[in-house]
């Protein structure tokens, strides 16, 4: 359907690109926002610890931000 309006050009564009994602969306409630919203927690932790020389530490950091309270202490979350 063409209206004659440009400025919802690259918008149709966009639309008709990724028409069967958005539709599963609204189908079945598919989103990867867990796993988006996960790794920004791992992006910003990296950051945080900028210059941490041993990796294990890493790894108990990301273990301690992301089940922290819910692992060791149950009765505070």
């Amino acid at each position: 359907m063409m209206s004659g309006i440009k400025c919802f050009n690259n918008f149709m564009k966009t639309l008709n690109n990724y028409m069967e994602f958005i539709t599963n969306y609204f189908d079945g409630r598919n989103s990867s926002g867990f796993v988006e919203g996960f790794n920004n927690r791992v992006k910003v932790l990296k950051r945080r610890c900028y210059g941490l020389a041993n990796i294990t530490r890493l790894f108990q950091r990301i273990i301690l931000d992301t089940t922290g309270l819910f692992r060791f202490a149950p009765g505070m979350a």
